[in-house]
């Protein structure tokens, strides 16, 4: 019974130091997760609002939660070039967040996959850059569409899906395609204002 006792004590112990060193080490390194996430968020911004290259984007938030995003030509908010949002949706094995941009017809200017955890080999190949490309040829594909043309070409769409992965392609479809309908409608509730 002495040795039960004295093998939970020291087992106490030993997971009591490693859960104190694991919250230590997440103390230490969720800034840096952070302020990654964050510049990773403005390069996709840049990417997907090409024309604002001396321009400035904002924020559209409501309640501390980020809408939508206004791009400018010009740093003075002038000469509006198009909108930028969000698109979350869930995959095969994880959930895919993608940064998207529109210009002011609601014409994708392009889309850029922030976060994806897919199978490897399968669903992550949405994120696969052909020899010779310089850029995702999945994602190239959203490029000058407008949203009721966003859908993989087994649900009657323009979009060729990644074979093998039609959950991951189908994903990243609809959550833009919602994403665009939902940005027209915050778009236009805000010019009722």
């Amino acid at each position: 019974m002495k040795e039960i006792i004295k093998f939970g004590g020291l087992l106490l112990l030993i997971t009591g130091v490693a859960a104190g060193l694991l919250a230590y080490v997440d103390s230490l390194t969720k800034p840096k997760i952070e302020e990654q996430k964050r510049l990773e968020g403005e390069e996709a911004l840049s990417w997907v609002l090409p024309q604002v290259k001396e321009g400035v984007i904002i924020h559209v938030c409501s309640k501390g939660k980020t809408l939508y995003y206004i791009g400018y030509a010009h740093k003075d908010t002038t000469d509006l070039v198009g909108y930028a949002f969000l698109a979350k949706g869930t995959g095969y094995s994880s959930d895919i967040e993608t940064m998207v941009g529109v210009d002011t017809s609601g014409v994708i200017t392009g889309i850029r996959i922030l976060s994806q955890k897919e199978t490897p080999g399968l669903g992550s190949r949405i994120l696969e850059v052909k020899p010779g490309e310089t850029e995702p040829w999945f994602q190239r594909q959203f490029k000058e569409k407008k949203a009721d043309q966003v859908a993989v070409e087994k649900d009657g769409g323009e979009i060729n899906s990644v074979t093998g992965a039609t959950i991951s392609s189908r994903t990243v479809t609809n959550s833009i395609k919602e994403g665009a309908l939902n940005l027209a409608k915050l778009i236009e509730e805000s010019k009722e204002k």
